[in-house]
């Protein structure tokens, strides 16, 4: 079985503000997040791993330099955040007004709903990320793998998994470098084993 141990980056400036929406917009981590990837390698320090994967977004990346403390940490496209479309920037306080349709069609039905109305749906964003875990599983059949992402794309991910309908991704909690604790089998089942913990 292979061992995913799932973060999603540590604090960023957004995140602080009233948790506006940070999808592609390449933010930094704050000096919290800093100290919060820190935590997670502490955590991590007597885990051998046999790769460590990350979103080319510097907040997760920067992330999983800290949490792994390896220079050797591999970017894939696949687990970048969502695309919230004309959402991005916004707290829900301030978009929720602009549209409340589409608002109640995304609750209700993300998987065919486009975020902020010109980005991902949830099913667009589960077939990424799922293709990724399955490539890596083929390339790593057993052992330890970090990967480090972002809040939307870890709960919907983990949300089709455990065979959740993705309009409930947000009844999963991920704190800032919080980690969760997972198993792929050889046919791609999971085990959960830690949802946004510490080891």
């Amino acid at each position: 079985m292979l061992n995913i141990y799932l973060l999603r980056h540590g604090q960023t400036a957004w995140n602080a503000d009233g948790n506006r929406y940070c999808g592609r917009t390449d933010l930094p981590l704050t000096e919290i997040g800093l100290q919060q990837a820190q935590s997670a390698a502490e955590q991590f320090k007597n885990i051998h791993f046999d790769a460590i994967y990350s979103s080319p977004l510097e907040r997760a990346f920067r992330t999983a330099q800290i949490a792994s403390g390896r220079p050797d940490v591999k970017t894939d496209e696949r687990l970048i955040e969502a695309d919230f479309g004309q959402w991005e920037s916004k707290a829900k306080e301030v978009f929720i007004p602009e549209n409340e349709q589409l608002w109640q069609n995304w609750c209700e039905d993300p998987a065919n709903t486009r975020a902020g109305g010109t980005g991902e749906s949830a099913q667009e964003i589960v077939n990424r990320v799922d293709d990724f875990f399955q490539d890596l599983r083929q390339q790593y059949p057993s052992g330890n793998v970090m990967v480090v992402a972002h809040n939307g794309v870890n709960r919907f991910y983990l949300a089709y998994k455990l065979g959740m309908p993705l309009k409930y991704y947000r009844r999963l909690t991920l704190d800032n470098s919080s980690i969760t604790h997972f198993g792929l089998d050889e046919t791609g089942e999971i085990s959960l084993m830690r949802l946004n913990s510490k080891l």
